[in-house]
């Protein structure tokens, strides 16, 4: 009869290391999309203060500060979400 292979030993934090990995890839994709939101609206207000040739850029304003108090509700809502 052959004696049973040894199975190599199992790092002690292998399950610590997979849930940082899935910690770091949440919080970074709700970084992404922190930026893309701020981004894409202040663009958007950007492109109507030249559109509609305002002196005073209200729109870029206005939307820049829509979206970042959008992409802060978004933080708040997925990081206290159950998971």
């Amino acid at each position: 009869m052959a004696a049973p292979v040894p199975q190599p030993p199992r790092p002690p934090d292998s399950e610590n290391t997979s849930d940082r990995m899935r910690a770091v890839a949440r919080y970074s994709g709700i970084g992404a999309q922190m930026l893309a939101t701020i981004g894409l609206s202040t663009w958007a207000g950007y492109w109507l203060d030249g559109h509609f040739q305002n002196k005073t850029p209200w729109f870029t304003l206005s939307l820049m500060l829509l979206g970042l108090f959008a992409a802060l509700y978004n933080v708040i809502r997925s990081v206290t979400k159950e998971q």
